[in-house]
């Protein structure tokens, strides 16, 4: 049985294992197929009984068992990206860090009328991104190249906050200064959430406050979700994917507005 105060140990029964595991297999295909895994994740968590600020937490320690994964799917994308992974990843660290900090020093509430509209704004520039891209080329100066450093940075910080679709504005990030193929993007957005997602969760572990009973599960089943993800993306039209990733941001996007508490 669920304790719902935040701080107590998060029993566990043998049918609320088994619902956050299959959970987790869901959001894991979802989000490293380009999606968003918290839509799925999150209110798993809520609905086994822990707090919005606790599940917050699970949520964010589970999601970096789809980096492995992830990573496994998408061989052929990441091909020949070493170097410019390891390079972009320290920005992403940095990102992760300061929003995992920010979530253990202030108020969960803080961003709640936020959030909605970036991950609009996300989705928007997904949809767009065709044409944002041809205006991004035609407008390259000086000033683009602190851009991506600086959004990245902007972006894994919320990431490692509260992280709801982030993932559907760092694919229109890469989509827009680094490649503009949809798998190749994707599979690049996988690896620098999961670096980021790596330092926010040894924050959050460090913090004591991190219902592990429930992050089990749920991240056994992304790791084997998250493999799955970058093979259907690969089969995929990058149109459709392209809509299909940004209307469900939209309609994340309706869901934080209307209810900011989830």
């Amino acid at each position: 049985m669920a304790r719902l105060a935040f701080g107590y140990d998060f029993g566990m029964t043998t049918l609320g294992f088994v619902a956050l595991l299959a959970a987790g297999v869901l959001a894991g295909l979802v989000g490293s197929a380009g999606g968003i895994t918290s839509l799925v994740s999150y209110p798993a968590l809520l609905a086994a009984g822990l707090s919005p600020f606790a599940a917050n937490l699970a949520n964010n320690v589970s999601l970096v068992a789809c980096w492995p994964g992830s990573a496994a799917g998408s061989q052929p994308e990441l091909r020949g990206r070493r170097a410019w992974l390891l390079r972009w990843s320290l920005v992403a660290v940095v990102g992760g860090a300061a929003g995992a900090v920010l979530l253990l020093s202030t108020s969960p509430g803080v961003f709640a009328h936020v959030v909605p509209f970036l991950v609009a704004s996300g989705a928007l520039a997904l949809l767009f991104e065709p044409r944002l891209t041809a205006w991004r080329r035609r407008r390259a100066g000086a000033g683009s190249r602190f851009a991506l450093p600086g959004l990245l940075c902007a972006l894994t910080l919320y990431n490692g906050y509260f992280g709801a679709g982030a993932g559907v504005m760092t694919l229109a990030l890469m989509l827009v200064f680094v490649d503009s193929h949809v798998p190749t993007a994707n599979a690049l957005k996988n690896m620098l959430i999961g670096s980021a997602q790596i330092v926010s969760a040894v924050i959050f572990a460090l913090s004591g406050s991190v219902h592990w009973s429930a992050v089990l599960p749920l991240g056994v089943g992304m790791l084997i979700g998250s493999n799955l993800g970058p093979r259907i993306t690969r089969r995929l039209s990058p149109a459709l994917l392209r809509w299909l990733v940004g209307l469900l941001g939209i309609a994340l996007a309706v869901q934080l507005l209307v209810n900011p508490g989830w």
